[in-house]
């Protein structure tokens, strides 16, 4: 029998609550989900469960083998995904910046930022996404940035919609924007998604719920800025990025 919302709902909670009855008796905050959070059904075929294997001779090799991403220099036009083609693309115009900090607050300079996201129908440019959702022709979804010196990066793109996943029936994950992290190198690369706020999805996705603190769970939600919005173009939303720390940003570990 298929599952249900009722039946994920019911899973998260015995999560959440004895996560909560942890806290409460003094375990220390689990700023990282468990990498095989049982109501997100795939990550128990996907996390690894055997140990780590060292690398060892040039860490070249490693990164060699692995794919590149742009066969061309970071350009002033890459990070905003309106204006890659000849067209307008349909949806809410927004500014997503922020800045990208350490454990200590301080900002990491030029490093590359890329994003990928859904259009405004949530429907991923993606020949797997097979979401009965119509293209944008004019909108691909995905962008990047180098950091400046102060870790500020911004994006204008287009609010993306929620779409059907198959976790289980009437699996719905909220609005959401993909954010890839590059250090020096290829294997230094971490992952994690922003959402918007006030989606009454959040309750419903058990993604976004297998960060069982509130508090981390909440550092991954955008905040409005009406500073960052532009006069008749574009709604502004800010979201700052930590890497390290009491206050670091959820990364998508193992998933």
């Amino acid at each position: 029998m298929a599952l249900t919302q009722a039946d994920i709902d019911r899973e998260v909670t015995e999560l959440q609550d004895a996560y909560d009855k942890a806290r409460a008796g003094g375990a220390p905050a689990a700023h990282h989900p468990p990498r095989d959070y049982a109501p997100y059904r795939s990550s128990a075929l996907r996390h690894p469960k055997q140990p780590l294997v060292a690398v060892h001779g040039d860490p070249e090799t490693v990164e060699l083998s692995g794919p590149a991403f742009g066969h061309t220099d970071v350009t002033a036009l890459d990070n905003d995904l309106t204006k890659q083609h000849t067209g307008e693309p349909l949806g809410e115009r927004i500014t997503v910046s922020g800045r990208l900090l350490d454990g200590r607050g301080r900002p990491v300079r030029g490093q590359l930022v890329e994003v990928w996201q859904a259009n405004a129908s949530g429907r991923y440019a993606h020949q797997r996404d097979d979401h009965p959702a119509p293209l944008d022709p004019n909108f691909t979804g995905v962008g990047r940035v180098l950091t400046g010196d102060d870790g500020s990066y911004s994006f204008t793109t287009i609010k993306p919609g929620a779409y059907p996943w198959r976790n289980h029936t009437n699996a719905w994950r909220p609005a959401h924007i993909h954010f890839s992290l590059f250090g020096d190198a290829f294997t230094q690369r971490l992952v994690t998604q922003m959402y918007f706020p006030n989606d009454p999805l959040f309750p419903y996705d058990p993604i976004l719920r297998s960060v069982t603190d509130e508090s981390a769970r909440q550092r991954l939600i955008a905040a409005y800025d009406h500073d960052l919005s532009q006069p008749e173009f574009s709604l502004g939303y800010r979201w700052d990025i930590v890497l390290d720390g009491p206050s670091a940003t959820w990364i998508e570990e193992g998933r």
